[in-house]
């Protein structure tokens, strides 16, 4: 019976091939740092296309702790940050989300100090934030580890040049943030160059920020004395397309996708027509943009790199690995970003699937149909792994989710029944 601890189940009954047109969601990794980036302006800011999900309603919890007024309602969030009071980020909050950390850049530019944790939220390996921390001490920042508690102060912000070893996105966004209001100019080195990164440095110029470079790897910002609320339309999340493409590659079908722009999700559409999808694209930008996709055989075995932008994602790793579990022949993929993702691909063992994982590269072996199978989401891009291994076995699977799947998706059941999938869901 249904009632209260935490646990959602999916029931998946398999070989549904999946039709019809589906809507994606506003992009998680955009809407978080804008809101962190909120912090930066005295008054209201509006952001629209927000996907109802639990890492936004963590963050927006935040907020609402450091003294910002908060309302979110259908997909409209209005921030005002004009009563910002506190400086400090419970543990508990930084425990349940990563994204937290990115409040570090914001919140020592408007109140010249912050207390938080080295930050929770997904176990796939390592995630350091020694880039984010290097970056803010060049620019004056003086940071204190007290047993994984973080207290970072800074009388006055000022312009660096700072090259990142790695391009990473968080660290990225956490330096552009600080920048906007820092004494002089900046010179960031080496940027990650996600669409979320250029999504953030635009938003932030409509605030009044003065930033350029951020397609290139380097990224200049101008210090400005001031910024403004502003208003902004957040783009479609590629990850969450690319989850539902992978479904549908598994399952079979035909699908059309909206409300994303084919543009910035070359290296996923290539890697699904070496997998033997037919697809075809009206339109690589704007609102309109539409991806239809039609896939007719069994995914033909492919090799992947994941990297960053332009690369191959890494958000997409796992789920593009189960519809090759129930391919045509020999995958590879080798996983660059972070070591300790290939949870999902050995869960997959409980599909009957034939993954073998030597090092930093899984090897694939399809078979189809897969077996149906007992499993419990790793993480959140696991866990929709795990539901599309499902939608490619031939009987009942049962997949059980502790809240990985809502940090990502706002409802990936609803929306895999839209496409005509056999699934139920129940509340434990």
């Amino acid at each position: 019976m249904c009632g209260g601890i935490g646990l959602r189940i999916f029931k998946v009954q398999g070989l549904k091939p999946l039709h019809g047109k589906i809507k994606i969601q506003g992009a998680k990794n955009a809407v978080l740092p804008m809101m962190a980036a909120s912090l930066l302006a005295e008054g209201r800011t509006e952001i629209r296309n927000v996907p109802e999900i639990s890492d936004v309603f963590l963050m927006a919890e935040i907020l609402r702790e450091l003294g910002c007024r908060v309302e979110f309602r259908d997909d409209v969030l209005k921030i005002n940050a004009v009563g910002l009071s506190g400086t400090v980020i419970s543990e508990k909050s930084v425990g349940k989300m990563r994204s937290s950390s990115l409040l570090l850049g914001p919140l020592l530019s408007r109140a010249g100090e912050v207390t938080t944790w080295y930050p929770g939220g997904c176990v796939i390996g390592k995630r350091p934030i020694d880039y984010h921390l290097d970056v803010l001490r060049s620019m004056g920042a003086e940071i204190l580890d007290d047993g994984g508690m973080l207290i970072a102060k800074a009388k006055k912000l000022y312009g660096t040049t700072f090259r990142f070893p790695y391009p990473s996105v968080g660290a990225t966004e956490n330096a552009v943030m600080a920048a906007v209001l820092a004494s002089g100019t900046t010179k960031l080195v080496n940027c990650a160059k996600e669409p979320e990164v250029a999504e953030l440095c635009g938003f932030l110029r409509s605030m009044g920020a003065k930033i350029s470079g951020e397609r290139t790897g380097i990224i200049t910002v101008d210090g400005v004395e001031k910024l403004f609320p502003t208003n902004h339309v957040t783009a479609g999340d590629r990850i969450c397309a690319g989850t539902y493409l992978a479904a549908a590659a598994a399952s079979g079908g035909k699908i059309e996708i909206t409300g994303v722009e084919p543009v910035i999700l070359v290296e996923p559409l290539k890697a699904l027509r070496k997998m033997g999808a037919g697809i075809r694209i009206f339109g690589a930008a704007g609102p309109k943009a539409r991806i239809c996709m039609a896939m007719e055989q069994r995914p033909a075995g492919i090799e992947i790199d994941t990297g960053p932008y332009p690369g191959f994602p890494t958000d997409l790793q796992s789920v593009f690995l189960a519809a090759e579990a129930a391919g045509s022949g020999e995958s590879r993929f080798r996983e660059t970003v972070y070591e300790a993702r290939f949870e999902a691909a050995m869960r997959l063992a409980a599909f009957g699937a034939d993954v073998s994982v030597q090092k930093d590269t899984a090897i694939i072996k399809g078979r189809y149909p897969l077996l149906p199978g007992i499993a419990e989401t790793p993480d959140l891009r696991g866990g929709a792994a795990l539901l599309v291994a499902a939608l490619a076995a031939d009987g009942l699977s049962v997949i059980a989710d502790r809240g990985h799947l809502s940090r990502g998706y706002e409802d990936i059941g609803r929306d895999l029944r839209k496409l005509g999938a056999d699934i139920e869901e129940c509340e434990l």
